[in-house]
């Protein structure tokens, strides 16, 4: 039997689902369940050792020897400090020393209670990654616990192995031994090459085995987040997008938006248009309905591809981890599985034209797996983002910000010069992704409203003079970062567009936030500022509207006139106007894709 705390036995399932197979273990109270559990399970092996500095040098050794990771579990307190040698022997000789320490819970820390000290960044940077798993009392913090273990294990094991320390808070009481099994965990693995997951040709001698591995995922997917290389994004999507549900925004591709936020509002939870296989490539997505849909749909399997140890798990479901970069990655490991379903495609193509080879016994199967699953998954995603285009290019705003970054658009199609667009975060890169039909820049990393301006001005810097830098940014935004206008520097190919709703506008659109009498004095930020007396004191070129007519004239101005200075046009809208018009958008696609479902 294993013991009933939870961290311990998803610590202990993932240790051997990594291939752990060596505890160097030292006597304690706090310990004592993580040193049963390994003694309970056939997988590990346990060396008694009682003096833990000794200890850690005897796990490093069992690692040198065997070339694998080994784990060193102490308890609490001084008991972590005395493997500090060790494990710095450890960091300098690239060994995969996994340090195992338990803990109080951390109420305890630094409240005279034994054998208490702050255990998490104890052993500093020696080890590659430290991690202290919390006591999980739901879905979320169990996930949490999971991925927690998963990076500390994924670094130990790197092409380039470190020691990592894992700190596990156990709570009283401690030896209650009552689990039967240890828990089916989710193991977040390394992909090096193709082979490790992708099928090139079924035919031959090994032909069904790897149809059957085919034909597993019914609903493929590919995300693709922010990048900064937009133009090979742009052949990837052209190259697959016949073959998977390709999904990206104007911060990752250059060939258009797809408004697949558009389409999650109008399905909602429909089994029907979830992925059972995603792969996730490049950073942040800024669609949070898209985030929480994956999490929903749990893939069988989300392929992160990262060059370096560290990862995300945006979906909550990632098991493999593909070291390189993004578009090597498509290129060497899934373009096997691409090419098979363009083959599939193409043969199918085929026969409907009485060409082909009927005889095929594999290719039959591979066509019927096509024909049931991946098509009907393709061609209802294709026909939603259809409807959700078409009620786009159809949909005319009233005067809002909305319909600002709509005009906006329309004209940037006929400027004629090389320009780059920047958005703020919050509303404006939200519109951005229904109208951009461009790449996108956008400070997405922690999605932070300070600094948009400054990291504006500083790219037009590096621009030719006859290159324009657009900078879309809302009030709050611009207030904030304003001092990114007080400068020498700046030339005039900069170009700011100011959405001025008088506060955060977006906070419109939170469900019951309105019905707070806090939100509109303490939670939007509403002011009565405008920027006019900023460009004044910055010797900045001023245009402001406060109608649809000032603004088209305003922009086209911004658009196309010469000057040595920036511009800026500042557009005062009204924030629950600016809601409505989004919602109102919204809603027209959810009952047109509606309309189709029935």
């Amino acid at each position: 039997m294993y013991s009933n705390k939870e961290n311990i036995n998803i610590l202990t399932a993932l240790l051997v689902a990594h291939g752990i197979r060596k505890a160097v273990v030292c006597p304690g109270s706090r310990n004592a369940a993580i040193v049963h559990n390994f003694n309970e399970h056939p997988d590990i092996q346990c060396f008694p050792v009682t003096d833990e500095r000794s200890a850690g040098f005897y796990a490093l050794g069992l690692a040198q020897a065997t070339g694998s990771p080994v784990a060193v579990c102490v308890t609490s307190g001084t008991a972590l400090l005395n493997l500090a040698p060790a494990v710095a022997e450890a960091s300098y000789r690239h060994q995969p020393l996994v340090v195992i320490s338990a803990d109080r819970p951390a109420a305890w820390i630094d409240q005279l209670d034994g054998q208490t000290l702050p255990q998490p960044d104890a052993l500093g940077r020696f080890v590659g990654k430290a991690v202290s798993l919390p006591e999980p009392k739901d879905a979320t913090e169990r996930w949490f616990c999971n991925r927690l273990v998963n990076e500390a294990l994924y670094v130990a094991s790197g092409r380039v192995p470190q020691p990592v320390h894992i700190n596990v808070p156990v709570s009283e009481p401690l030896f209650e031994f009552t689990v039967a099994d240890l828990p089916q965990e989710r193991t977040v693995s390394r992909l090096v090459d193709s082979s490790d997951i992708c099928v090139s040709y079924p035919w031959g001698d090994e032909g069904f085995a790897a149809f059957m591995e085919y034909v597993a995922p019914h609903h493929p997917m590919l995300v693709i987040g922010q990048t900064a290389d937009a133009d090979k994004a742009r052949d990837i999507i052209a190259k697959y997008s016949p073959c998977f549900v390709v999904l990206s925004e104007p911060l990752a591709n250059a060939d258009g938006a797809v408004l697949f936020d558009e389409v999650l509002h109008a399905v909602g939870e429909d089994a029907d248009y979830m992925p059972d296989w995603v792969i996730y490539i490049g950073d942040t997505i800024v669609s949070k309905r898209l985030r929480r849909f994956l999490r929903q749909a749990s893939p069988h399997t989300v392929l992160l591809t990262t060059d370096t140890n560290r990862w995300a798990d945006p979906t909550m479901s990632l098991t493999y981890v593909a070291e390189c970069t993004d578009w090597d990655f498509l290129e060497k490991a899934v373009d096997d599985f691409f090419r098979l379903e363009i083959l599939v495609k193409d043969e199918y193509e085929q026969r409907l034209a009485g060409k082909g080879d009927p005889n095929d016994d594999v290719m039959d199967g591979l066509i019927a797996a096509y024909l049931q699953y991946r098509k009907p998954f393709y061609d209802r995603w294709q026909k939603a983002l259809q409807q959700a285009e078409d009620v786009r290019d159809a949909y005319e705003p009233e005067f809002s910000q909305m319909a600002v970054v709509k005009y906006f658009e329309e004209q940037l199609e006929d400027l004629d010069t090389d320009c780059y667009i920047h958005c703020a975060n919050s509303s404006v890169v939200r519109l951005a992704n229904i109208y951009a039909t461009h790449y996108v820049w956008c400070n997405r990393g922690v999605n932070g409203i300070e600094g948009s301006l400054s990291t504006a001005a500083g790219f037009a810097l590096a621009q030719e003079p006859g290159c324009r830098v657009f900078c879309l940014i809302g009030d709050l935004s611009f207030f904030y970062d304003q001092n990114a206008l007080w400068n020498q520097n700046l030339k005039g190919n900069l170009r700011v567009i100011l959405l001025n709703n008088h506060g955060g506008g977006i906070f419109h659109q939170l469900p019951g936030l309105d019905d707070s009498p806090a939100a509109e004095r303490l939670v939007e930020g509403v002011h009565t500022a405008d920027a006019q007396g900023i460009c004044t004191q910055n010797d900045i070129g001023y245009l402001k509207a406060t109608t649809m007519a000032e603004m088209q004239i305003g922009m086209v101005t911004l658009l196309t006139r010469e000057a040595d200075r920036p511009m800026l046009l500042e557009v005062m809208t009204d924030s629950r106007e600016d809601a409505l018009a989004v919602k109102d958008y919204y809603q027209k696609i959810k009952d047109e894709i509606g309309k189709q479902q029935k």
